[in-house]
């Protein structure tokens, strides 16, 4: 099938576009939200079309991601989603504000199926009208890369500051206290200036931070490999996919027991909890103690590859994207079909029937 998305959430994407079809991504010479293309990735099944060019490319199914490309699309191919050509919506965040009464922006509608990438979003969400599905993540294996051998935690967080409470930020100079922390991702340069100025951090804990930046999946899985441990921190997320992918490399993970960390975390795998002071015990055990961290690491990697795999997850998408298509083709036939009325047999008034022959 030909399936166009845009490029919205980049590690998600590096996942579902290694699926048998040919993905088509909007790209202008600018970049940004509505023309990255392939952003510079090594995916060979998606190909970069230029947005005027879309409405020939004979676009199979839509993938959306947000509320905006359901206008977007219409405009493009002069058909309107789940109405002219079959689409699914994929909703790869928690809700924000009035939750757990959250309304989904596509809850009032039918056509269009949302698919959650976590239990806990299909839980929080209120989807009303459309039909729902769950997804779960997958991820490509990066191999058991795991060494340990520095003795330093790894987070990675993107935008750090300007999300702050939302991905635990506040929380990482408990974490600091017990040994140096190496954070990675974007927006992570104004972090060090944040985190001296944060009311519980010393400057002395201040210092144990370093900042490494974004840094491409390879790079980032072998330096995320050589640090002793993997911190997860984030209070309201979906499911960060560093950290499944930090998992498969067979690293030790210590994680908030928060939204759908509690299914992808097994304690075995590392620790996980609520409680902070615990899961700062627990860092500080993994980090004075590389034995263990092996033991916890080759758990979490046992774990990641038995529930998160990459086969399993596009196995997944394949099903739903060709339900997608035949429903809305069974759709398609049941609008074009005209109501057929037998003709009224003498002496007898004439009587309505449905489409399916049976009297209303």
């Amino acid at each position: 099938m030909r399936v166009l998305l845009w490029h919205v959430h980049g590690g998600w994407a590096e996942s579902f576009v290694r699926g048998p079809h040919r993905y088509l991504l909007p790209t202008t010479a600018e970049g940004g939200p509505w023309g990255l293309g392939r952003g510079g990735r090594d995916w060979p099944n998606a190909v970069e079309v230029a947005p005027g060019d879309l409405s020939a490319a004979g676009v199979d199914v839509v993938v959306l991601q947000r509320p905006d490309e359901l206008a977007e699309v219409e405009r493009l191919l002069g058909r309107r989603p789940g109405r002219d050509i079959p689409a699914v919506y994929v909703e790869h965040n928690t809700p924000k504000g009035d939750v757990p009464n959250a309304l989904h922006p596509l809850a009032e509608q039918s056509d269009i199926p949302l698919v959650h990438v976590t239990h806990f979003n299909d839980l929080m969400w209120d989807s009303g009208r459309a039909p729902t599905t769950v997804v779960e993540h997958g991820v490509p294996d990066p191999g058991a890369l795991y060494t340990g051998a520095l003795v330093r935690t790894a987070v990675v967080i993107n935008e750090p500051v300007r999300r702050w409470r939302v991905t635990g930020t506040d929380l990482l100079p408990r974490f600091a206290e017990v040994g140096p922390v190496d954070v990675f991702g974007m927006g992570t340069d104004a972090l060090p200036s944040a985190l001296a100025a944060h009311a519980g951090a010393s400057p002395a804990v201040a210092d144990r931070f370093r900042i490494l930046g974004d840094l491409p999946p390879a790079r980032l899985h072998a330096a995320l490999a050589e640090r002793r441990v993997y911190v997860h921190p984030f209070r309201w997320t979906s499911l960060g996919l560093t950290l499944l992918e930090a998992m498969h490399l067979g690293m030790p993970v210590v994680a908030l027991a928060a939204t759908e960390a509690t299914l992808a975390v097994p304690p075995e795998a590392g620790a996980i909890s609520p409680d902070v002071d615990a899961l700062v015990r627990a860092t500080r055990l993994l980090l004075d103690d590389p034995e263990e961290a092996a033991r916890r690491g080759a758990a979490a990697r046992g774990f990641a590859l038995a529930h998160f795999g990459l086969s399993a997850f596009l196995d997944r998408w394949n099903g739903v994207l060709a339900e997608a298509v035949e429903r809305h083709s069974i759709r398609s036939h049941r609008r074009e079909r005209p109501t057929q009325t037998p003709p009224a047999r003498a002496g007898s008034p004439a009587r309505a029937f449905s489409h399916e022959g049976v009297a209303p």
